[in-house]
């Protein structure tokens, strides 16, 4: 077995964690079954540990744990499993395991297209899979813009409210500074979104076309759910543009990227967005009312739903939709909704410390060890430090952490906290609105989960110790 090769590449979203939890468990289950594995990541700062051709050419089968776009046209021929990221991390062995009994589909046939029913690993021909991972290539590419141009607009205030505004008597020229520059992240957000959309559909032609339909959709009101749909819908054009144009003499085919594509995609995709970007903009502004309506009248119902989403799955799709939803509507001017979700998503790896350091006795060593780390990674809003504990028993784990997670996020829109700052954790208190009623519902709702978790590995560990 010594002499079988695998290649793999990992990304979640945001590229923080799920990314680096992924390769880090292939090469555990790689060193127990002993094959040879190389992982290339494509985290927050790029791709690294890069596969080469020579890797490629070389390897007997190849793992894809990820949400996002990792070119996955460079596997052409191979045998492929193409997962989700957290099927990398909970099922790192059963997938290599599949590679060794030459189980996995060759990509780019037929048989790449097995449903989970035909096979309980292969998952790369569901056409809603397909969907998820363009619609999360784009969030991940968006992530960095809105939380870069948001900490900076969120430190502005420190210097006030209107201190970036010059007829202000509070007014700073450098906060003034700090907003603008921020701000161009936050305009930059949707037509990002919608371009990485399109790349990951249609390549660069989709690039092109998806940033001018993001664009539109900005610049129209249309906000987030345009950009969503540009996105889509420029990858969709270049789609229709190549079968019309497959024809065309293969000299021409630099005449075709370089030309044909933008001329005729931008123009498509203008003609189609202009009409659609009125119906969108209603369509927004009536989500924005709707949440913002919410939000006051039944605050613990909307706490309840986005701790349960933020708990869920720790940074998985449930986790981002809230996350992604709170992100836009922080663009839009609304604190309030994204203090909530921070703190559902703070919340459960601070459950996970507290009980490991309340409930030492009924924790393995390893368990502390990482109980203390998760300190950290809730501090920092990193979700995912929760989810080594939950794979252990997700039954009676994730309800607890949902509850914690619940608790926090009513008692935030409670006592009405506005979070200006998308992450960053505890990080951004001096700029948060509410701060100290903040900490106290992210602590109430961390110390009941911690509680929780901890009487019932409590009652776990009396039991094996009757045995």
């Amino acid at each position: 077995m010594a002499n079988i090769k695998i290649i793999a590449a990992t990304g979640c979203p945001t590229g923080i964690a799920h990314t680096f939890m992924a390769e880090e468990a292939l090469k555990q289950a790689a060193a127990k079954l002993g094959v040879d594995i190389k992982v290339e990541t494509h985290g927050q700062v790029g791709v690294q540990n890069e596969l080469s051709a020579e890797d490629i050419k070389q390897a007997d089968g190849v793992i894809i744990a990820a949400d996002k776009d990792v070119g996955a046209d460079r596997f052409i021929g191979k045998p492929v499993l193409d997962v989700p990221v957290a099927r990398g991390i909970r099922d790192a062995e059963a997938l290599i395991q599949t590679l060794i009994n030459k189980k996995a589909p060759i990509y780019g046939k037929k048989t790449a297209e097995k449903t989970a029913e035909e096979t309980d690993i292969i998952e790369s021909g569901s056409a809603g899979r397909k969907i998820y991972k363009h619609l999360m290539n784009g969030v991940s590419h968006m992530l960095p813009f809105v939380v870069g141009g948001g900490v900076l607009i969120a430190i502005s205030f420190l210097f006030g409210i209107h201190s970036a505004d010059p007829k202000h008597p509070s007014y700073n020229a450098f906060a003034e500074l700090l907003n603008k520059t921020g701000a161009f992240g936050f305009q930059l957000m949707v037509p990002i979104l919608s371009a990485y959309i399109a790349d990951s559909m249609a390549k660069r032609p989709g690039l092109i076309v998806g940033f001018i339909g993001g664009m539109i959709a900005s610049t129209g009101g249309a906000g987030f759910l345009g950009g969503i749909v540009s996105g889509f819908l420029a990858g969709l054009i270049i789609y229709g543009l190549s079968y019309v144009l497959k024809k065309m003499p293969q000299s021409l085919e630099g005449l075709k990227a370089i030309f044909l594509y933008p001329v005729l995609g931008i123009f498509l995709i203008g003609a189609v967005m202009f009409v659609l970007v009125e119906p969108m903009t209603a369509i927004n502004e009536g989500m924005k009312h709707f949440l913002a309506d919410f939000q006051g009248a039944s605050p613990v119902i909307l706490g309840l739903i986005i701790g349960c989403m933020s708990a869920f799955d720790m940074g998985g799709p449930v986790n981002k939709a809230a996350y992604v939803t709170g992100t836009a509507l922080l663009a839009e001017g609304n604190q309030y909704f994204m203090a909530g979700v921070s703190a559902a998503c703070i919340t459960p790896p601070l459950v996970i410390a507290f009980a490991t350091l309340f409930f030492r006795k009924y924790f393995s060593q390893q368990d502390r060890n990482a109980g203390l780390v998760n300190f950290i990674l809730g501090a920092t809003h990193i979700t995912e430090g929760a989810i080594p504990f939950a794979a252990k028993k997700p039954i009676p784990v994730i309800p607890i952490l949902m509850i914690g997670s619940s608790v926090s996020a009513i008692l935030t829109y409670s006592f009405g906290v506005q979070v200006p700052a998308p992450h960053g954790g505890f990080l951004v208190l001096p700029v948060v609105n509410g701060a100290f009623q903040w900490v106290v519902s992210i602590l109430i709702g961390s110390l009941i989960g911690a509680f929780l978790y901890g009487l019932y590995q409590k009652r776990a560990y009396e039991k094996i110790e009757k045995g």
